[in-house]
């Protein structure tokens, strides 16, 4: 660190307020710590202590250079870190936790890109339910957790939020994806495909169907994101997802994300979250940039 004896003399004869005493705390002899001191008042062309008959306190010159010398230090502290962090960069791995769409579709697309530039950090995607995505963040099981509709938590630090509100999910070549949004009684005379019970989904489509007064029986009916995406992308039937579950699907033109018309489905939210007091963790946290930023691509 450039001038770095010096920063620490200053820094050190201000807390002591005594050169005597910083000599002793540094181990350095205090006439060299007062020679320093004395160049740089000097230099600068302003007294940086006051000569008390009980020690030295700094004047507004040396406050104003204590400041400055405080800062850089702290900067520097964090600037040697980061060069250490840079090491795990060499080996190590990174634990995210997610849903069965994500997994396939952003956290593959964001793995496979962050691989090719760290090629020795071992990527670790573990598909999970929302509870367990949340226990496995809390517990260190896992780095970073990806998923809809997360808890709030005191012990999670959010990263991404966005609103995935959900559409419909349909073939390219499905009557109605020449329409750029499509009203919710037009996907009536299709065979729909709605999420089961078990999941959260499945109440935010049958609730909006409920509200609009049109009643529906599903044609297909799974707990299980990847077999409602190939139920739709094989026939003419309509799922009910968000554009960040297809993403895969979407890039290699197998399905299409349409928003409906007339009444939006109530708020569905991705999170991209981690462990409140989790330390830095340079890998972990580049990996989650990429994860933004595919996110972010997809959001526009």
């Amino acid at each position: 660190m450039l001038h770095s004896r010096l920063l620490r003399y200053i820094d050190e004869v201000a807390r002591c307020g005594s050169i005597r005493a910083a000599g002793e705390r540094l181990h350095i002899a205090p006439s060299a710590i007062n020679k320093h001191v004395l160049l740089l008042e000097e230099e600068i062309g302003e007294p940086l202590f006051e000569r008390l008959p009980r020690g030295l306190r700094p004047t507004p010159a040396g406050e104003i250079l204590l400041a400055h010398v405080r800062k850089t230090m702290l900067e520097f502290r964090q600037v040697e870190a980061e060069i250490r962090d840079l090491k795990t960069l060499q080996s190590g791995e990174v634990i995210i936790a997610t849903m069965t769409g994500l997994a396939s579709g952003i956290v593959a697309a964001a793995a496979a890109s962050f691989a090719a530039r760290h090629p020795q950090i071992r990527i670790v995607i573990r598909v999970l339910f929302v509870r367990e995505i949340l226990e496995a963040i809390v517990s260190g099981d896992a780095d970073l957790g990806l998923g809809f509709n997360l808890p709030a938590s005191p012990q999670l630090q959010s990263l991404w939020e966005v609103d995935a509100r959900l559409g419909a999910v349909i073939s390219p070549r499905h009557a109605l994806a020449r329409m750029e949004s499509i009203p919710l009684a037009h996907c009536v005379a299709y065979p729909l495909i709605f999420a089961d019970q078990s999941m959260l989904i499945h109440g935010i489509i049958a609730d909006t169907f409920a509200e609009a007064g049109v009643h529906v029986q599903p044609a297909f009916q799974t707990n299980s994101i990847e077999t409602m995406k190939r139920l739709a992308a094989a026939s003419e039937g309509i799922a009910f997802l968000s554009k960040f579950d297809i993403a895969e699907e979407h890039r290699q033109e197998l399905l299409t994300y349409r928003q409906i018309r007339d009444r939006a489905f109530s708020k569905n939210s991705l999170s991209l979250v981690r462990r409140e007091k989790q330390g830095r963790g340079l890998a972990s946290l580049l990996f989650g940039e990429e994860v933004m930023g595919v996110l972010g691509a997809m959001g526009g």
